[in-house]
């Protein structure tokens, strides 16, 4: 009887062993469902994402080329005040049209935009020259020490519409290319400068060579360029386009911009709006914050650049040295809060 018993139990477990069994596999199908339910949702959410950045493409192209046609036609057509104020203003919104379509251009596609634009903007200031009143010839007397002051440095300028990832271009290159910067100042020590917002408005800007000097420009260039600086200061309106640093060591930078690129900089601050990216390349000890100089009149400034105030991407940089995802960069880090407390003035 005991075996007899025995055998009953054995008989008992393996059957409720065989309905446990039985009882798992609609779960084990379930979460299989589910799982390929999922997977399904991911790609399905991948093309509709596709589709989406091709229409903005789409759109971007046709609203650009639109733009574009009709400030050509401004500017080849009869010369007057009224046709140029209407050329400024378009020629405003396509550059914002194209820092609000910075994150899904493709790099060709944004260098194509920025060289059109950069084409249109020369040709304005072309057109404005013109209209401008001839002067009468008189002889004029400079003081030595202020041409000194304002002295404008002729080396050569990358070109405006630099892409996000290409390569910086040496000065030497640059100078082969025949490229030239319309103002800035170079080889100065010790002091403060400035420039107001009608001297800067849409030029390329040049500052090199300059050691423990305090630079301030108002208003809105089209491009910035700092080179071989030591201990300066750097504040700056809204850039329309880019802004490089290179060969820079101990500066502070406040700056607004389209895109930011620093190449053999250390031990440099910069309070940054960027609407791309930033990239360091060959730096070292670079610290980022928020954009936080302000003047009167800067809103305007803004507004002319063609920025968006509330799109800021000073968190986001990219170092070509550091190719390690999962590992922060030692090369760039967040200044912290309470060292970006600074007198601008």
């Amino acid at each position: 009887m005991e075996s007899a018993g025995c055998s009953a139990a054995a008989v008992g477990n393996r059957d409720m062993g065989s309905q446990r069994d039985l009882s798992l596999v609609p779960e084990r199908l379930q979460r299989r469902e589910q799982e390929r339910q999922l997977e399904v949702e991911k790609r399905k959410q991948k093309r509709q994402n596709q589709e989406v950045e091709e229409e903005k493409s789409d759109f971007f192209a046709a609203a650009f080329s639109r733009e574009r046609a009709a400030v050509e036609e401004l500017l080849e057509g009869e010369e007057s005040v009224e046709r140029l104020e209407e050329a400024t203003s378009r020629l405003q919104g396509l550059q914002k049209l194209l820092n609000d379509s910075v994150l899904f251009l493709a790099p060709y596609d944004l260098r194509q935009g920025q060289e059109a634009l950069t084409h249109l903007q020369a040709a304005l200031a072309e057109r404005r020259q013109e209209l401008q009143p001839k002067k009468r010839f008189a002889f004029k007397t400079r003081r030595k020490d202020a041409a000194l002051a304002t002295k404008v440095d002729t080396a050569p300028v990358a070109p405006a519409a630099e892409g996000i990832m290409s390569p910086s271009l040496p000065l030497k290159d640059e100078e082969a290319l025949g490229f030239s910067w319309a103002c800035g100042f170079s080889n100065l020590e010790f002091q403060v400068l400035e420039k107001r917002a009608d001297e800067v408005h849409q030029r390329d800007i040049l500052l090199t060579e300059l050691s423990n000097c305090t630079i301030k420009l108002y208003g809105n260039p089209n491009t910035l360029r700092l080179t071989k600086a030591r201990s300066c200061k750097v504040l700056c309106g809204p850039v329309s386009t880019s802004v490089f640093l290179e060969d820079c060591s101990d500066c502070i930078l406040a700056v607004a911009c389209q895109q930011l690129r620093l190449h053999s900089t250390t031990n440099t601050r910069i309070f940054l709006q960027v609407t791309s990216r930033a990239i360091v390349e060959d730096c070292s000890g670079i610290q980022f914050a928020p954009y936080t100089w302000s003047y009167p009149g800067i809103e305007k400034d803004f507004q002319g650049s063609g920025l968006d105030r509330s799109k800021n991407n000073w968190t986001n940089v990219d170092d070509f040295n550091w190719l390690a995802r999962d590992v922060a960069s030692p090369n760039w880090s967040i200044l912290p809060e309470e060292e970006r407390k600074i007198q601008w003035d």
